[in-house]
C-alpha cells in the first residue's frame, strides 16, 4: 500500500520513491511513458490535455528519470503496482491510462489486475503487447539477436547506443525525413537521466513479458493506435494482434507513421486521443 503522496513523490511498498506530475483538474488521465524515458516523453500530450481541461498525471518508472534508481522490482507486476501506488495516493477515479511502447504494457498489466475499478478507458500507442520478442507463441515477434543487440548497446556503450537508436525511433532514417535534432537530444537526455542497471533490466521485461491473458482480462474500452512503419514494436505482431484478444478494442493505424509518433506527429495524436476520451 502507498504512503500518501508527498510532493512530487509516492513511496512504494519496498520504499522505491516514484516521481510524478501531476497538472489541472477534472477527469485523469494517466501518461505511461516507454523505455528507457521518463515522464518528459509525454510534454506535448501534458500541455495539450491540460489546456482543454483535464487532470494530467504522468510518472517516472522505477529506475528511470527522477524515481529511486533501485536494483529491485524489475518486472511487470512491480511497475504496475507502482501505478497503483500512485492512482492510490492520488485517489484516481474515472481515469484514462495511456500507455506508449513498454507503457503499454504497463497499461495492458495495470487495467487487468491492478485497476481494481478506478480505470475509465485504455490507449495502447506503439505498445509492446501481447508479446514483443520471437518465440515458439510468437514466431514473427522481433528475434532474440536483435533484443541482445539492445542489451548490449544499453550495457557497454549507453551514450551512443541511445544517439543512434533515435534514427529508427523516429522514422528519421527515412527517405525524405525531416530530422529534428532536438527531439533526438531529449530522447537522450531522458535516457542518461535514468539508472543503467535499470534500464538494463528494463529490456528483459518489455521484450519477454507475455500480455495475451491481461488483453482478454481486460473490460474497458480500448484504443489501439500503432504506426504502420514502426521499426521498433512492428505493426503486425504488436497493435495488430493486441486488437483480437481485447473484448473492446479498437484499432487505429497510421500508414508511414514510426515508433514515437507521439512526438513526431503529435497534432494527429492528441486530436485522436481526445475523440476517443470525449466518446
Amino acid at each position: 500500500m502507498a504512503q500518501q503522496a508527498r510532493g512530487s513523490y509516492v513511496t512504494t511498498a519496498d520504499g522505491t520513491e516514484i516521481f510524478y506530475k501531476d497538472w489541472g483538474t477534472g477527469q485523469p488521465l494517466f501518461f505511461h511513458h516507454g523505455w528507457p524515458l521518463s515522464a518528459d516523453d509525454w510534454d506535448a500530450q501534458m500541455m495539450f490535455f491540460l489546456a482543454r481541461g483535464y487532470r494530467v498525471i504522468a510518472h517516472d518508472r522505477r529506475g528511470h528519470g527522477r524515481s529511486t534508481q533501485t536494483d529491485k522490482g524489475h518486472d511487470m507486476d512491480t511497475y504496475a503496482a507502482d501505478v497503483a501506488a500512485v492512482t492510490q495516493a492520488l485517489d484516481l477515479r474515472n481515469a484514462v491510462h495511456i500507455g506508449h511502447s513498454t507503457g503499454g504494457g504497463e497499461v495492458t498489466r495495470y487495467v487487468a489486475r491492478f485497476a481494481q475499478g478506478r480505470v475509465a478507458k485504455a490507449v495502447l500507442i506503439s505498445a509492446i503487447p501481447p508479446l514483443f520478442m520471437k518465440s515458439e507463441k510468437n514466431p514473427n515477434g522481433v528475434p532474440k539477436e536483435v533484443v541482445d543487440g539492445i542489451r548490449d548497446g544499453t550495457a557497454n556503450h549507453r551514450s551512443q547506443f541511445y544517439k543512434d537508436i533515435t534514427m529508427p525511433f523516429y522514422g528519421f532514417n527515412r527517405p525524405g525525413a525531416t530530422i529534428s535534432e532536438g527531439i533526438r537530444e531529449n530522447w537522450w537526455r531522458q535516457g542518461m537521466m535514468g539508472s543503467i542497471q535499470a534500464q538494463y533490466e528494463c529490456i528483459r521485461v518489455l521484450s519477454e513479458t507475455e500480455f495475451h491473458d491481461d488483453l482478454r482480462m481486460i473490460e474497458v474500452p480500448v484504443l489501439v493506435m500503432h504506426g504502420e512503419d514502426d521499426q521498433i514494436c512492428p505493426f503486425p505482431t504488436t497493435g495488430a494482434e493486441s486488437v483480437k484478444l481485447l473484448k473492446h478494442g479498437t484499432l487505429k493505424s497510421y500508414p508511414g507513421l514510426p515508433h514515437g509518433m507521439p512526438t513526431t506527429h503529435a497534432e494527429t495524436i492528441n486530436a485522436d486521443l481526445l475523440a476517443f476520451i470525449k466518446a
